[in-house]
């Protein structure tokens, strides 16, 4: 028999034409290919301990970006979208044949997951990577995010650290060319902010250009207060344009910054907490007010339980004051209340709750910041959340306790009355049900304003209600100054004694009881009716006006605005 050893026998020649044939000839079922992306999908799994980016990362205390997706949506649900785009060096290992060493991912995580059950969109910026600014993947990705968000009818939600997607100088030397910044992905986001596709942003870092406008730009946004802040441009770049020298990322743009001007609704004390609010707003909204309403849940509380506190909370001096949000927890399910901007607009209170397990927005006066007195950031907070709750198809209670818009220098600098339109504006232009609870004072245009936008009006009153033109507090002075001052002619004591005659007379006669027998208010109830009344209201608006705005919706008939 032949020697195999030997090169010049037949069995030979066999077995280097297969050594060599398994060189040239690639696997049938793609086994190179899938071993190649399970490699890269591995390496972005892995967190690179040594790279500068993850060590100052961990160093500041923030979660590295898959860390985040873990800890925000429920177990095992990610499913990501461009696993493999990112920067790979390849090694040549045969004829037709390679493998990655080495790869850096895109520092835009995107892709689907679930939170408490509902689907929704994440992107998710890695700030260990370029410290989040564009690579060459970041764009599109973005770009196909909000366009799938709209496709589909699913919810997003936008974790920044860093640009979110925003270039560099280096992005010019890398190109070769300098560009025009255009933001293509904005005319998807506005039209699922108008659509009521809910965005949610949580700032988790330093949120800087394009990053701080794409999360300012949702429907809700939180901030971390122990790692967030927010500019448009860092530290270094203001020091070489505005010579402001030594700021740091909290002094130039912390929580304690935006969290009271509006520009970020709420603050979280860390990012599990960041997490924890999402969560909680996302319950309240459809996946898409054009055509969903807003999910119910089951209650066990029941709809008529009354509180007697109801009936004292309100002091019979005017000037004393009272905390609404006892009363807003009195009246919603039991802890359902989610107050949205708790540290800006500070004279409104506004929020998510439930009625009977049905979704609600919440609107109140806040007579313990200013008397209660509407000022430009209140307004501004209240016409913010009257859009949401249009958009997203959220039937609003509010307790109104207003004196009117705020007064004096103050009032006038910061253009009170502009925004006071606005919030005018807002309200009448919104066409969600409105239900209105007068539980103390609505006076001057404000309180037209507020309890003036529906016909009809679908409103009560508490006893303590009062109401007209002006408060008498001052009232009184403007309309009897010629009188008060022959009084005080007549003798000390004149003036005040007049004004305490007028005041009694006025007083009797704003009892709202005489109202009520002018029709002028509809109906006054006891207080500790007022839960019972407003869940039946609530049930109607969902049991049979909720399916006809959402088909007026649908025919273009209501067309709401976020934007």
């Amino acid at each position: 028999m032949p020697d195999e050893s030997d090169t010049n026998t037949p069995a030979s020649a066999k077995t280097r034409l297969r050594q060599v044939s398994s060189h040239l000839t690639l696997p049938a079922d793609y086994a190179d290919v899938l071993d190649q992306i399970r490699t890269l999908r591995r390496i972005a799994a892995t967190p690179d301990q040594t790279r500068r980016g993850y060590i100052r990362q961990k160093q500041a205390g923030k979660l590295w970006v898959r860390e985040r997706l873990e800890q925000l949506l429920d177990a095992d649900s990610f499913e990501e979208i461009g696993s493999l785009s990112g920067t790979v060096q390849w090694e040549k290992t045969g004829p037709m044949r390679e493998k990655p060493v080495s790869f850096t991912p895109s520092n835009n995580v995107q892709g689907f997951g679930s939170l408490n059950g509902r689907r929704v969109l994440v992107t998710a910026d890695d700030f260990a990577i370029r410290s989040g600014h564009a690579d060459g993947a970041s764009a599109g990705k973005t770009l196909y995010v909000e366009k799938l968000a709209l496709a589909l009818k699913v919810p997003v939600v936008k974790l920044v650290d860093g640009s979110s997607g925003g270039g560099s100088v280096t992005t010019i030397r890398k190109e070769g060319w300098s560009y025009l910044p255009y933001v293509p992905m904005f005319h998807q986001v506005i039209q699922q902010l108008n659509d009521g596709i809910p965005n949610l942003g949580a700032v988790l870092g330093p949120a800087i250009g394009l990053g701080a406008a794409r999360v300012t730009a949702c429907h809700f946004s939180v901030m971390a207060g122990d790692v967030g802040s927010l500019f448009n441009a860092g530290p270094d770049v203001v020091k070489n344009a505005t010579f402001e020298e030594g700021l740091s990322f909290q002094a130039l743009g912390g929580p304690l910054i935006h969290c009271a001007n509006g520009t970020i609704d709420n603050m979280a004390a860390n990012e599990a907490e960041c997490f924890a609010q999402l969560r909680a707003v996302l319950a309240y909204l459809p996946n898409c007010g054009r055509s969903n309403a807003p999910p119910v849940l089951p209650c066990t509380d029941p709809e008529d339980r009354g509180d007697e506190a109801l009936r004292a909370i309100i002091p019979r001096k005017q000037t004393r004051m009272y905390n609404p949000r006892t009363i807003i927890d009195a009246v919603v399910d039991r802890a359902s209340f989610f107050e949205i901007g708790a540290l800006w607009g500070r004279t409104a209170v506004a929020g998510l709750a439930r009625l009977g397990g049905h979704p609600v927005g919440i609107i109140s006066s806040n007579c313990e910041v200013n008397g209660g007195a509407l000022d430009a950031s209140g307004a501004q907070k209240l016409a913010r959340h009257l859009k949401l709750c249009d958009v997203m198809n959220l039937p609003v209670l509010q307790f109104v306790d207003v004196p009117g818009y705020a007064i004096g220098t103050t009032a006038e600098r910061t253009a009170t009355m502009r925004w006071g339109v606005e919030l005018a504006k807002a309200y009448f232009a919104s066409t969600t049900p409105l239900f209105s609870v007068i539980v103390r004072r609505a006076f001057g245009v404000a309180g037209g304003v507020m309890l003036g936008a529906r016909d009809p009006h679908v409103q009560i009153a508490w006893p303590s209600a009062t109401w007209g033109s002006l408060p008498l507090e001052g009232g009184i002075e403007v309309a009897h100054r010629h009188e008060l001052r022959e009084a005080e002619r007549q003798g000390a004591g004149g003036k005040k004694e007049r004004y305490v005659q007028l005041e009694e007379e006025y007083r009797r006669l704003m009892n709202p009881v005489r109202t009520a027998n002018a029709f002028g208010v509809e109906e006054i109830v006891d207080p500790v009716r007022t839960r019972a009344v407003v869940c039946s209201w609530v049930r109607h608006v969902y049991e049979v006006l909720m399916p006809v705005r959402l088909a007026e919706r649908a025919a273009g008939k209501v067309v709401p605005s976020f934007s």
